[in-house]
Order: structure tokens, then C-alpha cells, then sequence
């Protein structure tokens, strides 16, 4: 309440009226009284001057009789009538003189006819004058009355009345007044405080509620008893307070949905491989996920406020944009990131309005999608290429024994060794495109157990020993110092180890060498195939484990292989969990080495194979 601005200008504001109007009524109020008294006083000496100039003998202004006569006659009667009225009396000649006063002696009195009662008595018949006696010492009322007519005046009758008792009086009014006044001021500052604390009271407690509630704190209730319009306001006021906290409860809950859904929406954002980018009207980026950062080619954190054409040029993308703002649904478009040679599917919608506010672009990497496409399309031209080579061969061999040569016995049976030769290069063919097919779709249905690596390669090299032996290579082994085992399906890993030991001895020249050697890395065991044959060229070496893939064709052909070989050797690989790389030197032989994860390592057990 100390602190309250508007109190203290009500209160004060209150107080100066009241303080200005207590001092104007009082100033004005004595001033009044004293000119009643005067009036009073002059009334009074007046009427007695009138009175004393009826009663008095006229004698006294003869101007023949003697002076010291007349005042030896008048001066005792006049001691005596003003002791007896109370009221100073003094007779004047018409030249000035004191003829005799009651309350001096007339010999020692100085002429009067300079006296302003006198000078105006002269004048028009009637004087007054307030002032001090110069004989008496204190303050007189004066009346002088002229006796005789204006041009020839015989004289004049003064009464003057001491204006000390009406002095006392107007003072005695005056302390009453002021004391009244005092009074009346302090009880009217009272009830002026009382007001302003009435009025603002209410208002500092409206002040403080408003104050929490700018706060946060909206349960808020005021209680006023005033009955007028601060009740009226107070009353409002807690009607707004419950409002306003429904209501804000209700944005709070609205609030706390939209920032669920708007985590929610931005974790399946943040979760989408698709890019999603969403553009004003202006082209500036609202919004944009992190998977929309590669595919634009754009760094996500920055884009955001910027012009799209700014972060990403891509003139594609930009007319796009444009084809959506002019009211026109673009077709999917694709298009190349320089930088990262991806391609981009690429669709937008406006967003609502007319004209739209803007459009989301949803951004789609094909990249994979158009290169197992044309592993596809080549796939399909290799199987029907290598399909057709041994189908056009046996064709061609089958209508020449139609034709006559079934009968030739020299050349007969040569044209169904051939038909036999590409019947069996068919049926490898056939073999391992299933093979092949049965890996990639049903991966997850391989149970991997634990397969020795040693009895493994021992079968594989004593299958593939005559065949070297054959070709005069040297097929040898060199196994870790203990058996290995590793999570793997038996026939899986036999296909694995046929593919390459059969590939080295094809590609290896007479008098060659294969080396199959295998030890444990760690928690991976490492088997490895090294050959001395020809090799493969580096810029060959990244694509041999694709399908159909051959270094050189025509002698692939003709040694037999299908060009699929190294494919199943990747797959497998891949379904037990490990890995497969090769390292070659052209015509110095290649080395092609498999990761394959360890179930456990057993010590004390005889080596199998030799070197």
C-alpha cells in the first residue's frame, strides 16, 4: 500500500482539495467576521455619536464663550458619560481644537483638524477612522459627527470604541474557526485515506493476480467485498481467471499432442530412407530429414531458411518445384547427383492453399534399384546367351543326324559326343543357376553348424588329386597346427572349396601348383587357395565374383566353366557370415582367401594332408 503510486495520488490529490478548501473557507469565513465587526463596531459608534450630539447642550460649540470656560464645563461631564457608557467622547471645535475628551485632558491634546475622521466629517457630515490613539496608546474605532452645516460648521462630536475587546473577540473566532477547521481536516484526510485504500486496495490485489498469472500461475481468485464496479471487475476478473485456465489446460494438452505427434513425425521422418523436404511459396526450406541431406546433396543442418536453388542446384529439381506452384502435378522425375553419381526419384505435391504455400518434395535413392536392374537385364542376356550356346549346338548337331549323318558311322558317334558334352555343360549350367537361387532366397533357412575345415579340404583335394595329377600339377596342402572349425552348412562349404580348387587347376598351366592352406586369425579362420596359374588383370579383379563374368570368354568356354562358379563361392560366403577376396598377378597365379568365423579350436590333434 506504501508503494502504491496511485494511492499516494489519490490520497494526495484527496488531501491538497481538501487542505486548499479548509484554508480558502477559514481565510474567507474571518474575513467576512471582521468585516461584520467592523461594520458593527462603526454602526455603533455612530448611532452613539448620534446619540451624544441629540442629548448633548449646544451650547459647547458657541464660539463666543470662552475656551477655558467651556472645557471647565465639558471636560468633567464628558470623564463622567464615558466612564458611564464606556465609550471615549470628545467635543471638537470647527478650527481643530479639543473642547474636552473623557479620556484625556483636552489642554494637552494637539489639534484634530488634520484627524481622517475629521477631514472627512468636514466633508460629508459623517467620518470613521481605525487607528491607534496617540494619547491612549492603543487602537480606536473613530466616528465624527460635523455639528452645523457644511459651509459654516460649528464643530464636532467624536466617539471612538477601543477596538481591543472586538480583537479579542475576531481572535477567539478565529482560534474556534481554525480549531474547527483542524478538526474537520483531519477527520476528512481520514475518510480521503479510507477511500484511497478502498480504491486501490482492490486494485493491488487484481494487480498481483494479474501478476501471476503473467507468471504461468492461472488458478487465481480474488476476493473483493466492494459492491460497485471494482466488485463488478474483481468478479469478472475470476470469471476470466477460470477461463483462461481451462483454456490454457486445454492448449497445454493440445500442445503436449502436437509436440507428440510432431516427435512422433519427425522420429518416422528421421527414420525414412526416403528424403522428405518441405518448400515455401518463396523457395525458402521449412523443413528437411536427414536422409534428404545425400539425396540433394546438401547439408541438412544449414538448408533449413535457405533458398532451395541455393543449397541444391539441381535444374531438374527446381522446375519441378515450379511445375507444382503453377498448378501443374509433375510426372516422377529422376536425376544424378554429381558429387556421388546417385540417382534420384524424385516426387512433389503443393502443399494446401490456392496458390499453393509451397510444395513437399519426397526424394527416393534408385540407385541400387537401377543397378540390380541392369544386373537384371544382363543376367537375363547372360543366362540366355549361355543358354543358347549348348541348346544351338545340340540343335544344330541333332538335325545333322536327322539329316542323314545318324547313318554316317565315321562321323556319328563324334556328333553325339557333342550333343553329350553340351548336354552335361547344359546341365552344370542349370545345377548352378539353382544353386544360386537357392542361396539368395532362403538364407535365413540354412542352419550353419560346426564343419572341420580339415576333413573338408582333405575330401575336396583327394576328389580334385587325379584331375591335377592329370595336368601335371601339384595339388598340396598346409593346415594350421591344429584342427578348425567353423560355423558353416557342410555342403555349402564343400561347393565353396570345389569352386576355387577346380577353378585353380583349370586356370593353372602343366607343371603348375596349388596350395590350399588354412589357420586361425583371431576369432576368424582364414583359408586360403593360391595357384601359379595365369591370373587375372587388375582392372578385372573387382567384378569376378559377378555372375557370367569371365576374364576371357572363349577360353572359359572351353575349359568348361559357367561363369557363375565365383558368384556361389561370394554367396556362400556371405550366408556363413564371412568374407572372400583375391588377390592376382597377371601370369603369376592368384590368391583368393576366405574369412570364415571360428567355432573352437582344438589342440592336440594330427594335422591331416601334407605339402
Amino acid at each position: 500500500m506504501w508503494s502504491s503510486r496511485l494511492f499516494w495520488r489519490l490520497f494526495l490529490t484527496y488531501a491538497s482539495l481538501t487542505v486548499v478548501s479548509a484554508v480558502v473557507f477559514v481565510v474567507i469565513f474571518l474575513k467576512w467576521q471582521q468585516e461584520a465587526v467592523a461594520a458593527e463596531v462603526r454602526q455603533r459608534v455612530q448611532d452613539e455619536a448620534k446619540v451624544f450630539l441629540n442629548v448633548a447642550d449646544p451650547s459647547w460649540a458657541d464660539a463666543d464663550a470662552p475656551l477655558e470656560e467651556l472645557r471647565s464645563t465639558w471636560q468633567p461631564k464628558l470623564e463622567a458619560l464615558g466612564r458611564e457608557v464606556g465609550t471615549r467622547l470628545t467635543l471638537v471645535l470647527a478650527d481643530g481644537t479639543v473642547l474636552a475628551d473623557s479620556a484625556a485632558d483636552a489642554r494637552r491634546l494637539e489639534n484634530h483638524r488634520d484627524r481622517p475622521e475629521i477631514v472627512e466629517a468636514m466633508d460629508v457630515g459623517v467620518g470613521f477612522s481605525t487607528r491607534g490613539s496617540r494619547s491612549v496608546g492603543e487602537p480606536f474605532e473613530y466616528c465624527a459627527v460635523r455639528v452645523g452645516s457644511k459651509e459654516a460648521p460649528r464643530g464636532f462630536v467624536r466617539v471612538a470604541l477601543p477596538w481591543t475587546p472586538f480583537a479579542a473577540r475576531l481572535q477567539a473566532t478565529a482560534q474556534l474557526v481554525w480549531s474547527t477547521a483542524f478538526v474537520v481536516l483531519v477527520c476528512t484526510l481520514g475518510l480521503a485515506y479510507w477511500l484511497a485504500w478502498r480504491l486501490v486496495r482492490p486494485l493491488e490485489t487484481l494487480t498481483a493476480a494479474a501478476q501471476a498469472i503473467a507468471g504461468g500461475d492461472f488458478v487465481q481468485k480474488v476476493s473483493v467485498t466492494n459492491r460497485d464496479e471494482i466488485g463488478a471487475l474483481a468478479g469478472a476478473f475470476n470469471s476470466m481467471s477460470r477461463e483462461l485456465s481451462r483454456r490454457w489446460e486445454q492448449l497445454q494438452a493440445s500442445r503436449r499432442e502436437r509436440d507428440e505427434n510432431s516427435e512422433l513425425m519427425e522420429t518416422v521422418l528421421g527414420a525414412m530412407r526416403e528424403g522428405v523436404v518441405v518448400i515455401d511459396a518463396q523457395q525458402r526450406i521449412l523443413y528437411a530429414n536427414a536422409a534428404a541431406g545425400p539425396l540433394l546433396d546438401l547439408p541438412t543442418m544449414q538448408a533449413l531458411g535457405r533458398s532451395l536453388f541455393e543449397v541444391a542446384r539441381h535444374p531438374r529439381v527446381q522446375k519441378v518445384f515450379e511445375d507444382v506452384l503453377a498448378g501443374r502435378v509433375p510426372e516422377r522425375v529422376e536425376y544424378e547427383v554429381p558429387r556421388t553419381s546417385a540417382i534420384v526419384a524424385l516426387i512433389a505435391s503443393p502443399l494446401p492453399g490456392q496458390p499453393p504455400a509451397g510444395a513437399v518434395l519426397v526424394l527416393q535413392n534408385v540407385t541400387e534399384l537401377r543397378r540390380l536392374e541392369n544386373l537384371r537385364r544382363e543376367f537375363v542376356s547372360n543366362v540366355s546367351h549361355e543358354l543358347k550356346t549348348p541348346l544351338t549346338t545340340i540343335q544344330a548337331y541333332t538335325e545333322t543326324l536327322l539329316d542323314g549323318a545318324i547313318d554316317d558311322a565315321t562321323h556319328n558317334r563324334e556328333f553325339l559326343k557333342r550333343i553329350e558334352e553340351q548336354a552335361e555343360r547344359l546341365h552344370r549350367l542349370i545345377l548352378d543357376l539353382l544353386s544360386l537361387a537357392r542361396i539368395e532366397s532362403a538364407e535365413e533357412a540354412f542352419e550353419l553348424l560346426p564343419v572341420s575345415i580339415d576333413d573338408t579340404v582333405r575330401a575336396c583335394v583327394e576328389e580334385h588329386q587325379a584331375v591335377a595329377s592329370g595336368k601335371g600339377i601339384s595339388l598340396v596342402t598346409k593346415p594350421a597346427p591344429d584342427p578348425v572349425m567353423v560355423w558353416a552348412d557342410e555342403e555349402g562349404i564343400r561347393t565353396v572349396l570345389d569352386n576355387l580348387v577346380g577353378n585353380a587347376i583349370k586356370y593353372t598351366p602343366s607343371g603348375g601348383r596349388v596350395l590350399v592352406r588354412w589357420h586361425i586369425d583371431g576369432r576368424r579362420a582364414v583359408l586360403e587357395v593360391e595357384d601359379t596359374g595365369i591370373g587375372i588383370p587388375q582392372q578385372h579383379q573387382s567384378r569376378i565374383f559377378e555372375r557370367f563374368f569371365r576374364v576371357d570368354k572363349a577360353r572359359s568356354r572351353e575349359l568348361g566353366g559357367t561363369g557363375l562358379g565365383l558368384s556361389i563361392v561370394k554367396h556362400w560366403t556371405q550366408v556363413f557370415g564371412g568374407s572372400v577376396e583375391v588377390r592376382s598377378e597377371l601370369g603369376r597365379g592368384s590368391l583368393f582367401t576366405l574369412r570364415l568365423p571360428v567355432v573352437s579350436r582344438i589342440i592336440g590333434a594330427s594335422p591331416h594332408g601334407q605339402e
